[in-house]
């Protein structure tokens, strides 16, 4: 079985907003972190290569497979992580919030940061970066009825596709969050991959619609960044739903209910 690092990044700034600074890294980290790949001669997959690789041809995986991945669609992207990415020829992957595109600092849920534009997002497509799904309204799909997660999901997956062209096969959950009902809701909606957390490593063993991400933050050091891509300094991720998972996932339900529910993005 292959331990498989899945990046996963929010923001490359220098000046991030307040509500987003844990999880953003600046533009020389992350130059950085990309040339460690390069020095460990890591081969970069996007999650739907490496989908179509573990269900049509498993002995095609590279011997150091890599996948890096960003969520919410943070204008600074295209500033600065795409430019980072095409120097060095390395593939990733976008999982956007579409309600969220073209707003302006302080007019976003994620964090008050400036989100990416269609035209943004169209040249980072051109840029050979696969663009996921990341919901409309970015709600803790677990905690909501089945049907407003579903109209969520087809709604992202839709928009994406009528305003770029393309399909979009992949989805990630936002903050992580998951259940059995969503991920078979994920599955009806025509994805073929979605990302989780967990921050553990993937493998060859693992779900395709709740793969393991390991999170990059602010502080986490370079040397970190070197152990992932050497299979070491993370766990492996589990096959069940610890009853913690379960437990907390009961009191966040409790917590939109009282509330006052769900409020989808227009």
């Amino acid at each position: 079985m292959t331990v498989i690092p899945i990046l996963l990044y929010h923001s490359v700034s220098a000046d991030p907003a307040s509500g987003i600074e844990r999880f953003a890294v600046t533009p020389e980290t992350f130059a950085r972190h990309l040339d460690l790949l390069v020095e460990q001669r890591a081969t970069p997959l996007t999650v739907s290569a490496f989908a179509d690789l573990l269900t049509n041809h498993p002995a095609g995986l590279p011997d150091r497979p890599v996948l890096i991945t960003f969520d919410d669609g943070f204008a600074d992207f295209h500033e600065h992580a795409l430019p980072a990415l095409l120097d060095r020829d390395i593939g990733a992957t976008l999982y956007v919030t579409t309600g969220f595109i073209g707003r302006r600092a302080g007019d976003s849920e994620p964090s008050g940061e400036r989100m990416l534009d269609w035209s943004q997002l169209a040249e980072v497509l051109e840029g050979g970066v696969e663009i996921g799904g990341h919901t409309h309204s970015h709600p803790q799909l677990d905690t909501i009825p089945p049907s407003q997660a579903g109209a969520e999901l087809a709604r992202c997956k839709e928009i994406l596709e009528e305003r770029l062209g393309v399909e979009v096969p992949s989805f990630a959950y936002p903050h992580g969050y998951f259940s059995p009902t969503v991920r078979r809701l994920v599955v009806e909606t025509g994805y073929r991959s979605a990302c989780a957390v967990k921050n553990a490593f993937s493998s060859t063993a693992d779900d395709l619609f709740s793969l393991a991400r390991l999170t990059i933050e602010a502080a986490t050091p370079p040397a970190q960044i070197a152990a992932w891509l050497a299979g070491e300094g993370a766990p492996q991720v589990r096959e069940k739903e610890r009853t913690r998972t379960r437990a907390w996932r009961l009191y966040r339900r409790t917590r939109v209910t009282l509330t006052g529910g769900y409020s989808p993005a227009p």
